[in-house]
């Protein structure tokens, strides 16, 4: 591939951000890998540059705005540009609202709505000084539908949404947006729950997940496409989840 990006992954220490990671570094693009858990970074570079491609990581919290802009900051000065980031950071420790786990509604919200947010305001300047440049927000199928025990998950992920097409619409069409709804994926997002009754209801919903390189394909496509392309949004999911 010549048309090398330079993009940040966020969530990248495990799941679909590990995965995008992987995908996009073997498409030939230097991915830039954030994440809190600097470990599973070490692993995950081990990996990609073991197969050739070009990585590296910092440790990164999405819910601290300095840092993000640090982060953001840091790869246009080593770099010289940045080319796309895919805001796949988030957490889903879901529960019945009357379970009144309230710190962790909190913890959604900081996360996938205030991480994304940082994402954006650290990144738009650069996007519009270069005149290029293409979000892509890892949102969920519980943007389009609300199941019981995740109603602060899926306003959390709504909101995600509707930042991102209020993004596109509102940006210069030189700057691509993209939201990807993944439906039931194999990732550790269910491990964060602590409420036994949605545990439970979880453990029969995510029967039919699908690995996290489907949801990585579809966002290689879509940062692949020649920049007159803008592929909006795609919801991915297991043929079985209806």
């Amino acid at each position: 591939m010549t048309d090398t990006k330079i993009i940040i992954v966020t969530g990248a220490s495990s799941g679909i951000g590990g995965a995008v990671a992987e995908q996009l570094a073997a498409d030939g693009h230097h991915v830039i890998a954030a994440a809190r858990r600097t470990d599973r970074l070490r692993d995950l570079a081990d990996r990609v540059t073991g197969q050739g491609g070009s990585i590296e990581t910092r440790e990164l919290d999405v819910t601290d705005r300095a840092a993000v802009a640090g982060c953001v900051d840091a790869v246009v000065d080593a770099h010289g540009r940045l080319d796309a980031i895919v805001n796949n950071a988030g957490v889903m420790p879901l529960s019945r609202l009357d379970a009144l786990l309230v710190d962790q509604w909190d913890q959604m919200i900081d996360v996938n709505v205030r991480g994304l947010l940082n994402g954006i305001a650290a990144t738009l300047p650069h996007f519009q000084r270069q005149g290029a440049g293409h979000y892509v927000t890892v949102a969920s199928i519980g943007a389009h539908q609300v199941v019981p025990t995740g109603a602060v998950y899926c306003a959390s992920k709504y909101a995600a949404w509707a930042i991102t097409e209020g993004l596109r619409i509102e940006l210069d069409p030189s700057i691509r947006v993209t939201t990807i709804s993944p439906g039931v994926v194999e990732s550790e997002l269910a491990d964060t729950i602590t409420d036994a009754g949605a545990v439970a209801a979880m453990r029969d919903y995510r029967a039919a997940a699908i690995p996290p390189a489907a949801i990585a394909r579809a966002i290689s496509y879509a940062i692949g496409e020649p920049a007159e392309v803008d592929v909006n949004e795609m919801i991915i999911r297991p043929a079985r989840q209806r």
